[in-house]
Order: C-alpha cells, then sequence, then structure tokens
C-alpha cells in the first residue's frame, strides 16, 4: 500500500525555483519595457533635433538627417537599426523640414521588429522675409 505524507517537506525548494522563475521573467519584462520607451524617446528627441537643425537659414534637410544619424549613434550605439530620412515639405504657415526615422522596435534588448516604430518630426523652415 502506498502511504502519503500530509506535511509539506521538501516544497521550498520546488517553491524556490518557481516563484523565483516568475520574478526573475516579471523584472526582465519591466526592464525592456523601460528599454522599449527609451529608445522611442531618444529616437523622438533625435528627430526633432534633426529637424530644427535642418529648417536653419543656413543648412538644408540633409543637415538635418546628419544629425539626427550621429545623435542616435551617439545615445544608443550601432545596436538601433534607424534609417533617417529628410524632405521639405509645405506646411500651414509655410515651408518645414520633415525628418522620419524608422528604427527597429526592441522586444529583447535591442533585437526586435524591424521597421516597427516610425517617428516623424516637423520644425517650420526659418526664412527672412
Amino acid at each position: 500500500m502506498i502511504r502519503l505524507r500530509d506535511d509539506d517537506t521538501g516544497a521550498a525548494p520546488v517553491e524556490f525555483v518557481l516563484v523565483g522563475t516568475l520574478l526573475t521573467l516579471l523584472t526582465l519584462g519591466v526592464l525592456q519595457l523601460g528599454l522599449a520607451v527609451y529608445i522611442r524617446n531618444v529616437v523622438h528627441d533625435a528627430a526633432v533635433e534633426g529637424a530644427y537643425h535642418g529648417a536653419l537659414a543656413d543648412t538644408d534637410p540633409a543637415d538635418g538627417a546628419a544629425r539626427t544619424a550621429r545623435l542616435l549613434d551617439a545615445a544608443v550605439g550601432d545596436g538601433l537599426d534607424a534609417e533617417v530620412s529628410a524632405r521639405l515639405a509645405a506646411g500651414a504657415t509655410g515651408p518645414e523640414v520633415e525628418v522620419t526615422v524608422i528604427a527597429t522596435l526592441p522586444l529583447v534588448g535591442l533585437l526586435g521588429i524591424p521597421a516597427g516604430l516610425e517617428v516623424t518630426a516637423h520644425a517650420p523652415r526659418e526664412r527672412f522675409d
């Protein structure tokens, strides 16, 4: 006959492994969410800075795109795959510079969905009239 034990002897190691795994995954998920929000904010700020730089009277939109790419490299490094483009667009109050950044949306570290994050920034073109 099989005899059942009524005590919980030996359950602590199993409980530790199960709860520890769950808490570790939860912590890593929160850290990854923080990284994704950070990357989104960095990409947005770089696009805005590039648009304002490209809108200056003595520069062109290509200078704004180059500045955006430099800012992304300085803030994130080569781990972020981003494509930067800039163009002169017609705005409501006149010409404006539009800088678009298409980047990878990070899911595991900096690896993630290619072209999953698209940010566009606008700045009015500086003019003297």
